[in-house]
């Protein structure tokens, strides 16, 4: 009966569940450099050293189905040429862990569903009004903001708004300071997370100086910045104990 559970189990977490982010991770299994690898269709999901036709999962009664929930979170303190100054935090709770095995292999599978990371903003010295508020390729200071790069577009998509399916994984839409310059804001996005492949730890997250057109203003820096004009703040994503 555990057997059988396990595997509709399994076979549910794979072929009908759609989590934010799926990562398996084999469990001491080594795999030669020159290896193809073959890539499954979840987002975030790498199978090392298998052939199409082992990719097929067993659940064995001796290992039943285990959920271990884990959370991860993330820091940047933001800094500028200006009196702009913030801290943002990033936290991701991990939705759990499950074990199977996959037939023919003796590989033990741990597949890890990864829920939304929630990013809680605090920024001061701004001019009232929204500013464009961004996720950025590189967690490099040395020359300033500038040096921190493009928007983190790992899927080499045009430039939109938090909510559109055509977005940078950077793209985090707009924070609206008030009256006395002061910016707070809950973000909660599936395109940022703390592990996996497309990580964001070490990237840097940067507040500019306008408001972001979200992709939509027809201006020719829509489609890459938002036309959100220049960097007053950046620092750079560091995991931070929880």
């Amino acid at each position: 009966m555990q057997a059988a559970i396990a595997a509709m189990a399994a076979h549910t977490i794979l072929f009908s569940f759609t989590p934010s982010q799926i990562v398996l991770n084999p469990v001491a299994f080594s795999t030669p450099h020159n290896n193809p690898q073959l890539l499954s269709p979840f987002h975030g999901v790498f199978l090392n050293k298998l052939t199409r036709q082992s990719v097929t999962l067993a659940a064995t009664a001796p290992k039943p189905l285990t959920v271990v929930a884990s959370s991860k979170k993330a820091v940047a303190v933001l800094n500028g040429n200006s009196n702009v100054k913030g801290v943002v935090t990033l936290t991701q709770e991990n939705e759990g862990l499950f074990s199977f095995k996959l037939l023919t292999t003796s590989i033990l599978m741990n597949v890890y569903l990864i829920g939304p990371t929630t990013v809680n903003v605090r920024i001061t010295g701004l001019a009232p009004g929204p500013h464009g508020f961004h996720l950025h390729e590189y967690g490099d200071t040395t020359n300033g903001c500038v040096s921190t790069g493009a928007h983190f577009n790992p899927n080499k998509l045009t430039h939109g708004a938090p909510e559109d399916e055509v977005r940078h994984a950077g793209d985090l839409g707009n924070i609206i300071a008030n009256a006395d310059g002061v910016a707070e804001a809950t973000i909660v996005d599936s395109l940022i997370p703390l592990t996996g492949p497309n990580a964001v730890i070490g990237r840097a997250l940067v507040v500019h100086e306008l408001e972001d057109d979200l992709g939509k203003g027809g201006h020719e820096l829509s489609l890459t910045t938002g036309n959100a004009g220049g960097r007053l703040a950046c620092g750079i994503v560091g995991l931070t104990p929880i």
